[in-house]
């Protein structure tokens, strides 16, 4: 019975100290800055020789103001900036976009065919598994460095592009 005891005790000790090791990796790729939460922050692998590539994020407002993401930084490539699609004459083209809106209370989806960070003049090619820095600065949240994950080559293909309601922050799928 002492056995049982020194063993369950063991395996509590156990529990309490690796729990919170585990408990961290839900949350270990959301990042914080003020009122605005940045989920998943990732990017794709680049095939290649290519020389840019593109950043894709959620960014919740918990606040009751809104605020904008004016800028995103790094020295991943030599120039980083906030782009978007748009379509001109039946043919989708990539603009920069000037600050971002995040709505009080709601989300902005940085996405394939929308909002995006785009990265010109890569240093190196984004390989699938590694991570890097990017540090987004919000007009009212401040700034935050968080760590994007590239993924695959092909990560996030078969959405639909997403037309941005600039009132609420919401999506709607483009028909």
């Amino acid at each position: 019975m002492l056995k049982f005891v020194k063993t369950a005790a063991r395996f509590a000790a156990l529990a309490i100290i690796t729990l919170p090791l585990f408990s961290g990796i839900a949350s270990a790729h959301e990042f914080k800055a003020g009122d605005i939460l940045v989920d998943h922050p990732w990017a794709r692998a680049t095939p290649g020789r290519a020389k840019n590539g593109a950043a894709f994020m959620k960014l919740e407002n918990h606040g009751g103001t809104d605020d904008r993401l004016m800028a995103a930084s790094g020295d991943v490539a030599a120039r980083v900036e906030l782009h978007t699609h748009l379509h001109e004459n039946g043919v989708m083209k990539m603009r920069p976009s000037g600050p971002v809106p995040v709505p009080a209370h709601g989300h902005a989806m940085l996405e394939p065919g929308s909002f995006h960070v785009m990265m010109i003049g890569l240093k190196a090619p984004l390989v699938e598994g590694e991570t890097f820095p990017l540090t987004l600065t919000f007009e009212k949240s401040g700034s935050v460095t968080v760590s994007v994950k590239v993924e695959s080559v092909g990560a996030g293909a078969g959405k639909k592009p997403m037309k941005h309601d600039m009132k609420h922050g919401h999506g709607t799928k483009k028909n």
